[in-house]
């Protein structure tokens, strides 16, 4: 059996007893090139409040010498949940501005869990979902640092659900695609999987940081002939007491963000699912979407 798939321990603070197999997304260590008595948890924020917080996150944060935080994600609230004396960095970035690049933290990780430190790298959502937690997964590894995932709730699916919006809903949509509007902003513009998924009306396209995106994404996907009617729905600050949703349609979403200012963080949710009133005892028919509707509407906190 090789050193990656040995089964390993919990770390501190889980509970005794229970099972005894070891989850299949327990800590892994990687071949050992020194001294590394510390260990690194990549731990899923959630979609920002501290009560969406997983039991297992909350415990790896209490117990972390070093919190290595995103912009995103569980804010100053956090540190009322942390050991006095623990260390938060913060590697938050924004668009277009990316103080610490990707490399320096991968580093920092690795300093640190090598000076014996219990590290925690805090992210908005899911590490594994557009986080680029496999990326410092492998950094760790290839140091000989041990390291576990703690899965967080993505705003993928937290964010659309804070606004009424299902990202899937029996008889309409069973189908999730997700994707960067990093990816979409280039010049190769959507890739054939987008393109398809955005025609299918039983798909929900759900796009992060895609607010730059958005005009080359419409303009593609109208291009590829799909409906103009399409809903959208665009919601800002998901999760804060700052939550606004933007109602619209394919072809009028680029003017109504542009009206209602829409501005990052917000998650674009593209489908038959964000059409108004889904939800509601007695839903609006499809064809009621013919004609372009923009709605702007401000949330109080959940």
């Amino acid at each position: 059996m090789s050193a990656a798939a040995r089964p390993h321990r919990e770390l501190a603070s889980e509970p005794a007893g229970g099972p005894t197999h070891v989850p299949a997304a327990g800590p892994t260590r990687g071949p050992a090139t020194g001294p590394a008595s510390g260990h690194v948890a990549l731990v899923g924020g959630g979609p920002g409040p501290l009560d969406l917080l997983t039991v297992r996150a909350l415990r790896r944060l209490r117990a972390a010498d070093v919190v290595i935080a995103d912009r995103l994600g569980p804010g100053a609230e956090i540190r009322t949940e942390l050991r006095p004396g623990a260390l938060v960095v913060d590697v938050g970035k924004s668009p277009g501005h990316h103080p610490v690049p990707q490399q320096r933290i991968n580093q920092l990780l690795i300093e640190h869990a090598r000076a014996g430190r219990r590290v925690v790298r805090l992210k908005g959502g899911d590490p594994f979902v557009l986080g680029r937690g496999g990326e410092e997964q492998v950094a760790c590894l290839a140091a000989g640092i041990e390291v576990e995932v703690v899965p967080g709730i993505s705003s993928a699916l937290a964010v659309p659900q804070a606004a009424g919006v299902p990202v899937t809903h029996r008889g309409l949509a069973a189908t999730v695609h997700v994707l960067s509007g990093h990816d979409v902003d280039g010049p190769r513009g959507p890739s054939a999987a987008t393109l398809a998924a955005l025609a299918d009306d039983q798909v929900t396209t759900v796009v992060l940081m895609g607010v730059r995106a958005l005009p080359g994404l419409v303009t593609a996907a109208l291009a590829h002939g799909v409906p103009a009617r399409r809903p959208v729905a665009i919601i800002e600050n998901g999760h804060t007491p700052c939550q606004r949703t933007t109602r619209t349609t394919l072809g009028d979403a680029v003017r109504a963000a542009r009206e209602a200012n829409v501005a990052s963080p917000a998650v674009i949710v593209i489908g038959e699912v964000a059409r108004p009133g889904l939800l509601e005892p007695d839903p609006p028919a499809l064809p009621q979407l013919a004609a372009p509707v923009a709605r702007v509407m401000p949330e109080p906190a959940a």
